[in-house]
């Protein structure tokens, strides 16, 4: 069509083959488990005949000036930088530097899209992009490559309707992420020391990778301290469930091809939330044989319809996010989040354990009507549950969240930009009944007394009569969780904490060692009983 670039025989007509760089920036303290979503799908969605390349800070650590140098020895001509507000310091530290070296940048994500006068400099600090992509950008990435291509970078791109209002994408004709031929190497969640040794006993673990997957965006509960529903909406758009199967398919296609397994995260901020849909979605799944061990975000709500919970297992769920946040009525009733029932908690909680279904649950301390000894009161509820997988953290006020509205009104901000001085567990507003330290202090007890030696021993004996896969799988990850607020870097790290837990690690060994002996003792009776051993048998006593 005339006033469009073509591709043709290799080279780029009508405009420049632009070089990009898609960075996630990491915060310096935590580490992702698994890569985010949008640099793919910026990817997938980026014009032919030009080139990507992806960097996850989580992965591949680099300080400002390596991230340049990196840069400038591949050629980059574009960086484009998703960040969420934890890690928006380390994302403007990065793309300051970019800049400074002529490497024009644009950033997107939630927190540009709330305050984008902070990363263009309009609020009296430092300019930090060159352009800004608010929203979603399925549609404004494309137009943004094709006008860097041609040196008019525009300062804002909002995907807008004929009538100027904001416009979200429907996922419907959904783009194909080419999962099949990506090079993965850099999100291999399987530790780099343990590779020689899996590779030397040929074991088919060499490679483990958690790959994002999002079904549907959006969610109409509008919790207090959420920016889902300030970006994404509160209506919600699902893609097809044949796009998603398909996708999924693929993803099987390849870890069947390498040595190593793939499981699925659906990174939905509420996978259920419209449950007719998931069970349909779910059945489709199984119908095709797409079954793939999976994680996702679901209310404890939406947890009690059994037929869900079937479903669920059957098609390869494994690990359910809760955001339980408090045992307290009156603070779910705080934050917007009062359909949390927390008298249902345990009874969804043994549903999904009576499937083997591990549930991650998140409570926040810090909730206005939270008091000194939340955290053991909240702890002692937990030890009358099936195991968990507890994760603990203080309310935070997010820029443009009905929270930090409120908290501003009522003149309780310490720390009114508080993502420019990224803390990790450190309060930036006043509590009503417990001090800033009491909830740091209440935060680290919760994360202490729930992976200590003592905890974990205790969690196994509640699972004493399982097998020992799910043993070791519960055991294994209590370890990588704890990590979360205690990380292990390094071997030495890691060493240390499986000599602390090392009277779990060897009840292990010897269960799984026992069923083993167990079974082939039972299949040997068994082929006794029907006449495949001979009655005179073969066995020495070497």
């Amino acid at each position: 069509m005339p006033g469009q670039s073509q591709r043709h025989a290799g080279l780029w007509v009508g405009g420049c083959q632009t070089k990009i760089l898609l960075y996630n920036p990491d915060n310096g303290v935590t580490k992702n488990f698994m890569p985010h979503l949008w640099m793919f799908l910026l990817q997938a969605l980026t014009p032919a005949g030009h080139e990507t390349i992806l960097v996850d800070g989580n992965t591949q650590s680099m300080s400002d000036a390596q991230l340049v140098q990196f840069a400038v020895e591949h050629g980059i001509e574009l960086v484009g930088i998703g960040a969420m507000t934890r890690m928006i310091a380390k994302a403007y530290r990065v793309a300051d530097a970019l800049r400074a070296a002529g490497i024009p940048v644009v950033m997107g994500g939630p927190h540009v899209t709330e305050i984008p006068d902070e990363a263009l400099g309009r609020n009296g600090g430092p300019r930090h992009a060159d352009a800004l992509a608010l929203g979603e950008a399925d549609e404004t990435w494309p137009l943004i490559v094709e006008d860097a291509a041609r040196g008019e970078l525009k300062e804002i791109y909002t995907p807008t309707d004929s009538s100027g209002k904001e416009r979200k994408p429907s996922l419907r004709d959904y783009p194909e992420i080419p999962w099949e031929s990506l090079d993965l190497k850099q999100f291999n969640r399987i530790p780099s020391i343990f590779r020689p040794l899996i590779r030397h006993y040929g074991l088919e673990w060499e490679t483990f990778h958690i790959v994002p997957i999002e079904s549907g965006r959006g969610c109409p509960y509008g919790c207090e301290f959420c920016t889902v529903t300030g970006f994404f909406g509160d209506s919600i758009r699902f893609r097809s469930n044949h796009s998603v199967v398909s996708e999924m398919l693929r993803l099987k296609q390849r870890a069947r091809g390498s040595s190593g397994k793939i499981a699925v995260f659906f990174v939905d901020d509420n996978f259920a939330i419209n449950v007719k849909r998931t069970k349909s979605l779910l059945r489709d799944i199984i119908g095709a044989g797409a079954e793939l061990s999976w994680v996702a975000q679901i209310s404890a709500n939406l947890l009690r319809d059994e037929e869900l919970l079937d479903l669920i297992a059957a098609s390869g769920g494994k690990w359910i996010f809760i955001g339980m946040e408090s045992l307290d009525p009156a603070n779910l009733a705080s934050v917007k989040k009062g359909f949390n029932k927390p008298a249902e908690y345990a009874g969804v909680l043994r549903g999904l354990a009576q499937r083997n279904v591990y549930a991650i649950t998140s409570f926040i301390f810090g909730l206005d009507h939270d008091t000194p000894g939340v955290a053991e009161r909240t702890l002692a509820q937990i030890r009358r549950w099936p195991p968990v997988l507890p994760v603990f953290g203080q309310i935070t006020p997010f820029p443009a969240t009905p929270l930090y509205d409120r908290l501003q009104r009522e003149g309780r901000l310490t720390r009114p930009k508080h993502w420019l001085d990224f803390a990790p567990f450190r309060m930036a507003h006043t509590p009503m009944h417990i001090s800033i330290t009491e909830v740091q202090q209440e935060v680290r007890y919760a994360w202490t007394n729930s992976y200590s030696p003592a905890a974990n021993s205790l969690a196994l004996d509640s699972i004493a009569n399982e097998p020992a896969p799910y043993k070791i799988s519960h055991l294994t990850s209590r370890f990588f969780f704890r990590g979360i607020y205690f990380p292990q870097k390094g071997i030495w790290p890691w060493l240390k904490l499986i000599a602390q837990n090392r009277a779990s690690v060897w009840r292990i060994v010897k269960d799984s060692f026992t069923q083993w002996h167990g079974a082939s003792v039972h299949h040997v009776v068994r082929d006794f009983e029907h006449g495949s051993v001979q009655a005179e048998p073969e066995v020495r006593a070497d």
